[in-house]
């Protein structure tokens, strides 16, 4: 069984917003590896249509791209993605699969036959998997900024504190922190 590991870009201050923190080729590469360590992307229906729009495009070179990015398009259009929507069930992007059925059921059972782990990053279904107690690791890169708005980590709550276990604590060059944490016994 592999482990389900959320993944997220977030500001000082807790934003979400894919919009606030450093995209370079050093964060690129970063979440590059991490798609190539996991067996499977997991989003929910809103992550998968910001994604499914652009990233095919760079991935067959019909955007300009830096190299980094453009390999992390090309290994995201080979990888096997898993989307989980209510409102909607057609996903053609290339190695798109709708996860149906009870989330619980679903997504433990994506966990079972993924040995090399999921890489989830979707905000509000990060909060949902997180209720269910789905989640095992949580790779936050943390970015030297403030964004003074939202969205935030799990800003519909949690029903109880996590606490985490310090995994690792990597710095980049750009002054960010890919800080991996595992849930605590």
């Amino acid at each position: 069984m592999g482990l389900i590991t959320y993944s997220i870009n977030v500001t000082l201050d807790g934003c979400v917003d894919h919009e606030a923190g450093i995209a370079d080729d050093e964060t690129h590469a970063l979440f590059t590896r991490l798609m190539d360590e996991a067996g499977a992307m997991l989003w929910g229906r809103t992550t998968y249509e910001l994604m499914e729009g652009y990233w095919p495009l760079v991935a067959r070179g019909e955007v300009d791209a830096p190299p980094a990015i453009r390999e992390w398009a090309e290994k995201l259009e080979a990888k096997p993605k898993y989307v989980v929507s209510t409102t909607r069930s057609d996903f053609p992007w290339t190695g798109s699969h709708h996860l149906q059925g009870d989330l619980r059921t679903a997504v433990q059972e994506l966990k079972d036959r993924t040995p090399d782990g999921v890489l989830l990053g979707s905000v509000a279904l990060a909060t949902e998997l997180d209720r269910l107690d789905l989640i095992d690791e949580y790779l936050f890169l943390v970015h030297p900024r403030i964004a003074g708005h939202g969205p935030t980590l799990h800003q519909g709550g949690l029903p109880s504190i996590r606490r985490l276990d310090l995994v690792s604590a990597d710095p980049l060059s750009n002054g960010a922190i890919a800080v991996r944490y595992r849930r605590a016994d």
